[in-house]
């Protein structure tokens, strides 16, 4: 008697192209490295305690993440987010907005006691570097740019501006603070980093419209 060849759906979509990921397990997982970088910040984070919390396995969150490092940027990426700058047709608003996301997230723990150290460690792994950019700095940059060239468009800012130099002076003041703990990263801060940058990039037109205090 011929033995059958049928599989059942799922096996066939593993053997095909591999289970579903399950987003339940990602978020939990996710919201563990958060509380455990918050509670004992980079060194204390492991594999085994982010399953535990999660109550998954290690294996499942290796399936998922290759790196303790890994797991660090996509738990940045879920807290800090890479949602576009709003787009309300004020260009100062617009960059306050964007650049409050950034101050807020890192009003946290997690922004002291984690980036300094993984920021050290992406300079000894091209491939996590590589990672670093693609999920968490580069989708924020490029939509902060977008809202600088939706300002130009509307003539608010001239048009001669260097976007990457200003994207660089928006966000560097919340990063630096953040890796040296000098000073605090205020809920005032972005208005005040926003409203300098303004002073020395609107137009004229904007000028007489706006005031930067």
């Amino acid at each position: 008697m011929a033995h059958s060849t049928s599989r059942s759906p799922d096996r066939a979509a593993s053997s095909a192209g591999g289970r579903p990921r399950d987003a339940r397990i990602d978020e939990a997982v996710r919201r563990a490295v958060v509380e455990i970088l918050n509670e004992v910040g980079y060194s204390g984070l492991t594999m085994e305690a982010a399953a535990a919390r999660a109550g998954t396995t290690k294996p499942a969150i290796r399936r998922r993440w290759r790196s303790r490092q890994q797991l660090v940027i996509d738990a940045l990426a879920s807290t800090v987010g890479t949602a576009p700058t709003p787009d309300t047709g004020c260009t100062h608003c617009d960059l306050i907005a964007g650049i409050s996301t950034l101050s807020e997230a890192f009003t946290t723990a997690i922004g002291r006691k984690a980036l300094p150290a993984l920021v050290a460690d992406l300079a000894d792994d091209p491939a996590l570097e590589r990672h670093f950019f693609e999920l968490f700095f580069h989708p924020r940059r490029a939509t902060t740019a977008a809202a600088l060239r939706r300002g130009i468009e509307r003539g608010d800012l001239r048009p001669d501006v260097d976007i990457d130099l200003l994207l660089d002076m928006l966000a560097s003041t919340t990063y630096y603070r953040v890796l040296f703990g000098h000073l605090p990263v205020t809920p005032e801060l972005a208005q005040d980093v926003v409203a300098v940058i303004m002073s020395g990039v609107a137009t004229a037109q904007w000028r007489d419209n706006h005031t930067t205090g």
